[in-house]
């Protein structure tokens, strides 16, 4: 892997204002010496926009920090972007996300996912134009939902990925294959990132943790799909953006073949926790840590409040990453426990709506 430098870079986020991309810009703004972010974000209403805003306000406070509200699925857009900044690094976080969104909004993501991804894939190969150095390293999130209805546990980035189950997974896998094309043909060194269910303080509100949060509140009863048989591979915020950090300074090497043809450079991880938790435990954990925080009375009966229900379309029973890969070439695995992260979203959340 060739070491990218971040000291003094311009590095464009898209999906600035979402939960991933906003968490990784203060990160960056903290560690990174002389770093300027340009972000992107069309602020669609897909949840509160009021969370997008105060993510928003809190980048502001860094003088170099550059706002565009727009979609990357509008070309002018990203060509003006890029024809401006010329960005070194981007990290390509905008999409629509969800899965069960997408079974009855279909156009949101083809329009997101597909044809947004396809203009910065395009303005990633025109920054080369002209002999000019261009991205050195283009980093992507994709997901584990790629893995559909894979019966083989953990998930591994060698497994074959064929049979999406939402067309949220199938619009990944498509990045994936759409990135492996453009870095063959191209040699746009890039890295596909599939997240576990990331959570943590001003996260999104359509994650299963936060709804139920809400829920509680409203007095109103939460679903436990499966009837609780679900597990997920819960990946704390701060550990999701620690992998991303030191993904986008080794960029896959730019080699030739024995055809004397460019290798693609091209490569994808898992970051996720690397421990599946029983939704029933998870619902244990996040209550105890809701009356903690107290954002909900002690003697509150969640038993009255809990409802076992079938599992969704586009669901999948469990999800488990194998995260070996990523220990090998970064030294890095996610550690943050279930009941920690949940800790600091619960107190998050009395601070933020009480």
């Amino acid at each position: 892997m060739s070491v990218v430098n971040l000291t003094g870079k311009t590095i464009l986020i898209t999906g600035i204002a979402g939960f991933i991309g906003s968490n990784l810009a203060k990160r960056l703004y903290n560690d990174v010496k002389d770093v300027n972010v340009i972000g992107i974000d069309n602020m669609n209403d897909y949840y509160d926009v009021r969370l997008k805003e105060a993510r928003l306000e809190e980048l502001s406070d860094y003088s170099s920090f550059v706002f565009i509200k727009g979609n990357i699925a509008d070309k002018t857009i990203i060509k003006e972007t890029f024809g401006k900044y010329s960005p070194q690094i981007v990290v390509n976080l905008a999409a629509q996300a969800g899965v069960r969104y997408s079974i009855t909004n279909p156009d949101a993501y083809v329009e997101s996912n597909l044809v947004g991804y396809y203009n910065i894939l395009e303005a990633c190969r025109h920054s080369y134009d002209g002999g000019s150095a261009g991205v050195e390293h283009l980093v992507y999130a994709s997901s584990s939902s790629v893995y559909g209805s894979n019966k083989k546990v953990p998930y591994s980035t060698e497994d074959k990925v064929d049979n999406p189950i939402s067309l949220y997974a199938a619009t990944k896998k498509s990045n994936e294959l759409l990135a492996h094309a453009y870095s063959k043909l191209y040699n746009i060194p890039s890295t596909g990132l599939r997240f576990f269910t990331v959570y943590g303080p001003a996260g999104r509100p359509d994650m299963a943790y936060f709804g139920f949060t809400n829920k509680l509140r409203e007095g109103k009863k939460i679903q436990i799909f499966n009837y609780g048989n679900c597990r997920r591979d819960f990946t704390y915020i701060d550990d999701i953006i620690e992998g991303v950090v030191r993904v986008m300074q080794k960029a896959p090497d730019k080699e030739k073949g024995e055809d004397g043809l460019p290798q693609p450079p091209y490569a994808v991880y898992n970051i996720g926790n690397n421990q599946p938790e029983n939704l029933l435990d998870f619902v244990q954990i996040l209550s105890e840590e809701l009356v903690r925080a107290g954002v909900l009375p002690k003697d509150y009966d969640f038993e009255a409040h809990k409802e076992l229900v079938p599992m969704q379309p586009g669901d999948v029973p469990v999800t488990y990453a194998d995260t070996s890969v990523l220990e090998l070439d970064f030294g890095f695995k996610p550690s943050t426990s279930l009941r920690e992260g949940l800790r600091r979203f619960a107190e998050w959340y009395k601070a933020f709506y009480m």
